[in-house]
């Protein structure tokens, strides 16, 4: 009974993350990082190596799922898919019609989450300030990035795939919002909407060459220099708020597949100044309310480790 408790909880979290994978913008690695599964699930990832696909090419099919730790892997994999197939039309509508409130919430999640991160450090030095700095000004300059006109071949899918989940396991760097600098949210979207599981197939496929590179990376990183690369991802969480702030005003459209007119490029602006400029409410209390939330959120997120991580 004590396994099924904790293999649901890392389907929860997985659930955490899918959901923020969702959003351009949030990180489903910051949810890793979070809720304290980040090294776990980097070290399942790199697990998948030679020596274990050998056992699966061998017909070892029991011993390749407990050396690749299969059931956290296919527990949170599982959390993930149902995020992303439930939620995905919440999310799109909340990000359409209660934008201020949702990127609010998510602002507080996120700003909070990278300070808490960064109490891990036990010793500080000016590396690990300067990979904090490092990591705020990449986030912020990839948030400022407009997006770009994509091709529809499927090799296009697959490489915007292998990039987009490299995002997805580095906190703060999104990779739904990679997905929309290449062109190729929207798409994946359709996708997902109408089970066009054969593209589908092409974008997992990208996703598993990009995640088994990139994760061994990572690892080795914070295996090695644990406080800067700490402070590395902490910043990339912190950058990008930039592309979080509620209040933003359209400064140029684009025209999507179905023929809406899409924001394309955005400004930031005060909430006076979107009252001023735009004519609409900034709903302040509101923002402050879902923000003091995405606080509260992790802050239980974080005892609620603690309280499971003592038992």
């Amino acid at each position: 009974m004590e396994i099924v408790k904790r293999y649901l909880l890392i389907f929860f979290k997985g659930m955490g993350m899918g959901a923020a994978d969702i959003v351009p913008g949030v990180s489903g690695g910051s949810i890793a990082l979070i809720t304290g599964i980040y090294q776990r699930l980097l070290d399942s990832i790199t697990s998948i190596n030679g020596d274990t696909l050998r056992l699966l090419l061998k017909g070892r099919f029991v011993d390749f799922y407990k050396g690749v730790n299969g059931t956290f892997l296919l527990a949170l994999l599982l959390g993930i898919m149902t995020s992303i197939f439930l939620l995905s039309d919440l999310i799109t509508y909340l990000m359409d019609e209660e934008p201020i409130a949702l990127w609010s919430f998510f602002s507080g999640l996120i700003l909070i989450s990278a300070f808490m991160i960064l109490k891990d450090i036990s010793r500080w030095h000016l590396g690990v300030v300067f990979a904090i700095i490092v990591g705020i000004v990449s986030a912020y300059f990839v948030t400022e990035l407009p997006p770009i006109s994509s091709p529809d071949s499927l090799w296009f899918t697959f490489v915007a795939g292998a990039i987009a989940i490299c995002a997805m396991i580095l906190p703060g760097i999104s990779g739904s919002f990679l997905l929309l600098i290449l062109g190729k949210y929207e798409s994946i979207l359709t996708a997902l909407s109408e089970r066009d599981f054969f593209t589908l197939a092409i974008f997992a496929s990208g996703c598993l060459v990009g995640i088994l590179s990139f994760s061994r990376l990572i690892s080795w990183l914070l295996k090695k220099y644990y406080a800067t690369t700490i402070g590395l991802l902490s910043g990339f969480m912190l950058g990008s708020l930039n592309k979080l702030w509620p209040w933003k005003l359209v400064t140029a459209y684009r025209t999507s597949s179905s023929g809406e007119e899409k924001p394309f490029l955005t400004e930031n602006l005060s909430p006076g100044s979107y009252q001023e400029m735009l004519g609409e409410d900034p709903q302040l209390w509101i923002a402050i309310g879902a923000f003091a939330f995405g606080i509260l959120l992790v802050f239980s997120i974080d005892r609620l480790a603690a309280y499971f991580s003592k038992k």
